[in-house]
């Protein structure tokens, strides 16, 4: 029975990868900072998935992480779908602090931890860590530029890690989940975004790319061709580009 725990569960893409990965006879430990929607998950696969309440910005949140691991005695495959984001012109200081805190100082902290597990248990069969960053780390979004800048973090940090367990010889594997819009509590209400994708469409191909250890995924094709152009815009072009989000 394969193992999963997964950072994140409480809505949008977390929460649909724990239901679907528990519907299949996985067994999935599931975390968030709400209790409620998580022990709805645990409610509908009792035998399959347990749950345990933790903020990535917390003090105790990777003694409670490797709590979780015990619960399902083990973790095969690693997920980190915590994260925060807001459209912020206006680089409002208290929006700018919760998204470095949660998309950069958490993400680095239950990376690391998730990393050190695999390490120190000497795993013969390889583990796996997957994490959702964005097609918005590939450039500075100037109404997101905390945001943007945190999914830039977020996919250096796990090129870090790679380069690390090479020199280790850590038997894990990355993968770099990079989405474009999806219609998850993330977005804000009453905006228009382009070529916005639903749970329904996107979780099972990031489930298919995980399960198959791509290293990186960018989802859809429409981003994977939008994401390509975005690189090859140097920034003095980059600057006079107005994206609105």
């Amino acid at each position: 029975m394969m193992k999963i725990v997964i950072i994140g569960a409480s809505s949008g893409l977390g929460r649909r990868m724990a239901l679907d990965f528990a519907r299949i006879g996985c067994r999935v430990g599931i975390a968030a900072r709400r209790s409620a929607p998580l022990e709805e998950i645990k409610h509908l696969y009792p035998s399959n998935v347990a749950a345990m309440t933790i903020d990535v910005t917390a003090p105790d949140a990777v003694r409670r992480f490797y709590d979780l691991i015990e619960l399902i005695d083990g973790m095969d495959i690693f997920i980190n779908a915590a994260g925060i984001g807001f459209a912020d012109p206006d680089l409002d200081d208290a929006k700018l602090s919760t998204t470095l805190r949660t998309n950069v100082e958490g993400f680095a902290r239950l990376t690391a931890a998730a990393y050190r597990y695999y390490r120190d248990t000497a795993n013969v069969s390889q583990g796996q860590i997957a994490a959702i960053t964005s097609v918005a780390g590939t450039k500075g979004i100037g109404v997101a530029a905390a945001y943007s800048a945190s999914k830039r973090f977020q996919q250096t940090f796990l090129n870090a890690l790679e380069q690390l367990a090479y020199q280790q010889q850590v038997n894990v594997a990355f993968t770099d989940i990079r989405p474009g819009f999806v219609d998850t509590p993330l977005l804000a209400e009453g905006r228009d975004y382009p070529m916005l994708m639903t749970v329904d469409r996107v979780a099972p191909l990031i489930e298919t790319a995980i399960l198959r250890c791509r290293r990186v995924y960018t989802v859809d094709y429409r981003w994977r061709a939008v994401n390509a152009l975005w690189r090859l815009v140097p920034q003095r072009l980059w600057r006079h580009i107005g994206l609105n989000w």
